[in-house]
């Protein structure tokens, strides 16, 4: 027992020395204002009865001050701003509360200005406003939706319409021309059934005053060469070609002729759609008359070439057609007989046939790196790029370097080339067409 109570003291007593600084200070300030100090600030004292040798004691301890760091001083600056903030806070509830209300009441005013100045406003209109307002907005978001599924299905039409190739616009085309072209031999059927039967009619001479192509000149008495005009569609103007009367039958409408160098084929795409030179001497007739003589009837083409050393070969294809400009003028030639080669049909790298048509200043050709009419130096139907080039530049004589020269690949040894790395060069070349039903 008498343990327990010294180990309580000592406790006490070093209480009481750890304290003293901390107390010195109080009690400095409780002299100058006057106060009674306890002389004994620390009291021991029992507290219910003891139980054998444990007795409780209850001790009693005099007020401490702790000295704290400088740096709690930033909690009280901390709470200070968290206070600021939240006084902002409520101002901005407060005007946002303001905002609302004065909201409400300019929407209550507005609502009442299609009403009577006295009348009041009855809750049922302003639920049936509302319900206004809802059936409208739904109505707007309808709307936006439907927009943007027109919006996309435009933009899938548009897709569609860009993968269409022009090849099958141009199947369209042929297939309406074919129709009409049995409609009219239908027609002129009837028109001799009718001629026939009907011998007034027959009497009376059936006079043509103008002629589709050559081919109609011929069968009207005409046997010359030279210019004539002819329309191949009325709903055109006519224009002048040059007729060849005497070449394996005549009747021949000649697109192209080349013999002697005077023309320049270098050309612009304005050009070779037109035409351009002397029909007497060295032409292209241009690729829109092209089209309305092949497209009034079905044509054959002849190509004759002939080279400086006198040797004459030709190559004949029974069908032939160039499209309208639309489509590039995208040739259709098929049917090779001859003797000078099919260098139109030369290999699947090389093929004229469904190509469109190319000058230096519009490449609709299928050579991705470049211009094969800028790169030879003429306007054709080239493919990627050339075995076969009747518009290409003239040459007097054999020549070297590139082969913008005329050229037709299946010439004679033009595939081994000449000595010394020269060129073929050909004098004279003229293409021309006439119906394939046409009997001289």
């Amino acid at each position: 027992m008498k343990k327990l109570i010294y180990l309580v003291l000592f406790k006490t007593a070093l209480l009481a020395f750890t304290n003293s600084f901390a107390l010195a200070d109080e009690h400095t300030e409780d002299f100058k204002e006057g106060k009674a100090i306890d002389p004994c600030p620390i009291k021991l004292k029992t507290n219910g009865k003891c139980e054998g040798e444990e007795c409780p004691y209850q001790i009693n301890l005099p007020p401490m001050t702790i000295q704290l760091p400088k740096q709690f001083r930033l909690i009280e600056k901390t709470l200070k701003e968290v206070q600021t903030l939240k006084d902002e806070v409520n101002k901005l509830k407060k005007s946002c509360q303001d905002c609302k209300l004065q909201a409400d009441d300019n929407q209550e005013r507005d609502s009442t200005e299609f009403l009577a100045p006295t009348r009041e406003i009855p809750m049922e209109n302003s639920k049936i406003q509302d319900n206004r307002v809802k059936e409208l907005q739904s109505k707007v978001n309808k709307l936006s939706v439907s927009l943007k599924n027109a919006k996309n299905q435009i933009q899938s039409l548009q897709g569609n319409v860009e993968k269409r190739s022009l090849i099958n616009m141009d199947n369209v085309q042929n297939y309406v021309d074919s129709k009409v072209a049995n409609l009219t031999s239908f027609l002129k059927n009837l028109d001799d059934r009718c001629s026939s039967k009907c011998p007034v009619i027959q009497s009376s001479p059936v006079i043509q005053l103008m002629q589709r192509d050559c081919a109609d000149h011929y069968t009207a008495g005409r046997r010359r060469n030279g210019i004539y005009r002819v329309i191949p569609d009325p709903k055109h103007s006519s224009f002048e070609v040059y007729c060849d009367m005497e070449s394996m039958g005549g009747g021949w409408t000649v697109l192209q002729m080349r013999q002697d160098g005077s023309i320049n084929f270098n050309r612009t795409w304005n050009d070779y759609k037109n035409g351009f030179g002397n029909l007497s001497r060295e032409f292209w007739l241009g690729n829109d008359k092209i089209h309305l003589l092949t497209k009034s009837r079905d044509m054959q083409l002849r190509i004759e070439l002939e080279d400086f050393n006198g040797i004459r070969e030709y190559a004949k294809y029974e069908q032939f057609y160039v499209a309208n400009e639309y489509l590039k003028y995208r040739l259709s030639v098929s049917g090779y007989s001859g003797t000078a080669g099919d260098a139109l049909h030369f290999s699947k790298h090389y093929n004229h046939d469904q190509k469109f048509f190319t000058t230096p200043d519009k490449d609709n050709d299928k050579y991705l790196s470049g211009n094969c009419g800028a790169y030879y130096s003429s306007g054709w139907w080239f493919d990627k790029c050339l075995s076969a080039n009747l518009n290409g530049k003239y040459y007097h004589q054999k020549y070297k370097g590139v082969r913008n020269g005329i050229f037709w690949g299946t010439w004679h040894d033009v595939s081994n080339g000449l000595p010394d790395g020269y060129r073929q060069a050909f004098k004279q070349v003229k293409m021309m067409i006439r119906p394939k039903g046409f009997v001289p």
